[in-house]
């Protein structure tokens, strides 16, 4: 029964359970389908809304559209209006420009007519002048005596003296601005390159004196029967000259290399004491070991100082040889790098090439050193040893052409010349014979003599100087410039000298009368 009960029981609950789960689903359902209305009732309402205001809008930005284009057109047609009165002010300005074209030509063809007639009148006017001058000159012609072709002779001749003077005096001033300019360049450039190379100057002579300890020397230096002084002088091509002079024994050679060996020689055997022909030649065959040794180091040495490379032995040899050469006193080693570091500085200084120029001024008298020993000038033997060694075709022509023998093709061969001359010409580099002085003054008097109209004349300056009094009443002061340049030619024809001269030509006028 109770269990009956039981199930009863779980029957109806099961029953009450389902009928109230379709209560509340029913319930549930109607909520959610109010729900539903609800929301799309207020979609719908929301959606008019953003309809309304979406056509607010659109209505809007069209008004707002509307406006631009309304203004746009505005500034479009007032664009337009605009162009058009440009267009219509243009065709006023080409109307009246062509008005005045009109007038212009009108004016022009009036003017033309006008020149055509002045034109007529002109010819007619010159023809009439040709007439009055051609009577003139028929006039003139009887008046003077004179025909159409003297009376231009005449003239021509009168304008021709007149043109004479005129281009004398342009030529003058010419010279006198040329000689401002070129003397101001040429000065300070040699004054440079003296100063920034200024050497002490070595003056060889031709004799030596050798000291000795005492008279008694000189006794053993002659020997028995003066066999041992022979055989020095037979060795040494030197003269020994044994006099009264206490202590002392002369050599004398016009060769400084022999002398300077044969010194070397007789000081040795002084100082060894052994002095007899044997030994005299043991010595002298040593020094002159010592000497080749010596004189190949003298042209190291210059090769040195001057910065010159690539030179072969035996020339750096010849070139150490001219240690023992004199030139008018001058040494010709000395001499040799004088004349390169002047043609260095000035051929830095024109913006020529420096190594080759030292180089040509170095060697330029190369020859001197072998010209005893070889026939010919120094100038023909240093052309042939460059050659030899293979130096540079400008160094060749700069050995040539450095006494003027042969044309300069270059310019560094103009400055070795120049450099050349420097050297030569500075105060002290020379010393040169009273008669020889006496004749080259002597001969530069002469040269300005030959010419007619001249008083004196007078050397001055040691020869760099000549002036010359003209005769006032024969030549006038145009002429004294003629005389002046003249001179000048003959002086650089006829005569050889280092440096330059200068020629004054003076002309005085003077009035004298005397009271009695």
């Amino acid at each position: 029964m109770d269990l009956f009960f039981s199930i009863l029981l779980v029957v109806i609950g099961l029953g009450a359970g389902f009928v109230g789960a379709y209560l509340i689903n029913n319930m549930k359902e109607k909520s959610s389908a109010k729900k539903a209305e609800e929301i799309i009732e207020k979609a719908k309402k929301e959606a008019e809304k953003a309809k309304r205001e979406s056509l607010l809008e659109a209505k809007e930005e069209m008004h707002k559209l509307k406006i631009e284009t309304d203004k746009e057109i505005k500034e479009r047609k007032s664009e337009l209006k605009l162009s058009e009165d440009r267009l219509i002010q243009r065709e006023n300005n080409m109307d009246k420009r062509e008005e005045l074209y009109q007038k212009r030509d009108i004016a022009l063809d009036e003017r033309e007519k006008g020149l055509l007639t002045k034109q007529e009148e002109i010819q007619n006017e010159r023809a009439k002048v040709e007439e009055l001058k051609q009577e003139q000159l028929e006039l003139l012609s009887k008046i003077s005596g004179l025909s159409k072709d003297k009376a231009h002779d005449l003239m021509m001749k009168k304008v021709e003296e007149q043109m004479s003077k005129e281009i004398a005096v342009y030529i003058k001033e010419r010279e006198n601005e040329a000689k401002l300019i070129a003397d101001k360049k040429s000065k300070d450039l040699i004054v440079l390159s003296m100063q920034r190379y200024a050497a002490d100057l070595a003056n060889e002579q031709t004799v030596t004196v050798v000291t000795l300890p005492n008279d008694e020397m000189k006794g053993r230096i002659i020997g028995r029967e003066g066999r041992n002084i022979r055989t020095i002088e037979a060795i040494t091509g030197v003269d020994l000259i044994i006099d009264d002079t206490p202590e002392a024994v002369v050599l004398s050679s016009f060769d400084p290399l022999r002398r300077e060996m044969a010194r070397v020689t007789l000081e040795t055997l002084i100082k060894d004491g052994r002095i007899h022909p044997t030994r005299i030649e043991e010595l002298y065959d040593k020094v002159s070991k010592e000497m080749k040794a010596k004189i190949i180091e003298y042209g190291n040495d210059a090769l040195f100082e001057l910065g010159i490379t690539k030179v072969d032995p035996v020339l750096v040899e010849t070139i150490g040889r001219l240690y023992f050469r004199t030139s008018y006193g001058q040494n010709a080693l000395e001499h040799s790098k004088q004349v390169a570091h002047l043609a260095g500085l000035i051929a830095a200084e024109l913006g020529e090439n420096v190594g080759l120029a030292k180089r040509a001024g170095l060697l330029h008298d190369i020859g001197k050193a072998v010209d005893h020993e070889i026939e010919g000038s120094h100038v023909e033997i240093g052309v042939d040893l460059a050659k030899k060694y293979n130096e540079n075709e400008v160094v060749i022509n700069s050995i040539a052409s450095h006494h003027g023998d042969t044309e300069a093709k270059s310019t560094i061969s103009v400055i070795v010349a120049i450099a050349d001359s420097l050297s030569a010409s500075r105060p002290g580099a020379r010393n040169d014979s009273l008669e020889n002085y006496i004749k080259r003054l002597e001969q530069l008097e002469n040269v300005a003599n030959d010419i007619s109209g001249i008083e004196k004349t007078f050397a001055v300056q040691a020869g760099r100087e000549l002036r010359v009094i003209v005769k006032p009443e024969e030549i006038d002061d145009l002429g004294a410039h003629q005389v002046a340049r003249e001179i000048k030619e003959k002086i650089e024809q006829t005569m050889q000298y280092p440096g330059t001269i200068k020629v004054t030509v003076v002309r005085e006028t003077r009035a004298q009368e005397e009271a009695k």
